[in-house]
């Protein structure tokens, strides 16, 4: 029926923001996969909340110093009765894609791995080379 809302809660944003959640919840929260990124010195390690994505269904694509995550859901049930009519007949389709800058990053050097819904990203940092003093002798 009718929920209890603060009345300074109840602006037109929240209407919106409260109309975006509801309207992309038929997507099966596509749109809202979790990333942390972890420091770890030599590496960082992002990983990336994926549940219900098959790993064929995922895309990472380096391009311009860009990691791009994306990855598409299709899903479709048909249910029919004896006579090969529809009783019931769903369609869910959603994608998500990110990008995060990997300047300062070895792009060789990265390792993914898919498992139990989460993307895990190895991202080993760049050595950085120190320069190379040269003493010159006084004649």
């Amino acid at each position: 029926m009718f929920g209890i809302t603060s009345f300074e809660r109840n602006d037109l944003w929240n209407s919106l923001r409260e109309f975006e959640n509801d309207f992309f919840k038929s997507f099966g929260n596509v749109t809202h996969c979790r990333t942390d990124i972890k420091d770890l010195g030599d590496k960082f390690v992002l990983e990336c909340e994926m549940p219900g994505f098959n790993k064929e269904d995922i895309k990472i694509d380096i391009n311009n110093g860009n990691l791009t995550l994306c990855a598409i859901r299709k899903n479709e049930n048909n249910e029919k009765n004896s006579n090969d009519e529809y009783i019931r007949r769903e369609r869910i389709y959603g994608s998500y894609c990110r990008s995060f800058n990997i300047s300062g990053i070895d792009e060789n050097s990265i390792t993914a791995e898919y498992t139990n819904g989460i993307l895990s990203l190895t991202l080993p940092k760049k050595q950085i080379q120190q320069p190379e003093v040269k003493r010159i002798e006084i004649k």
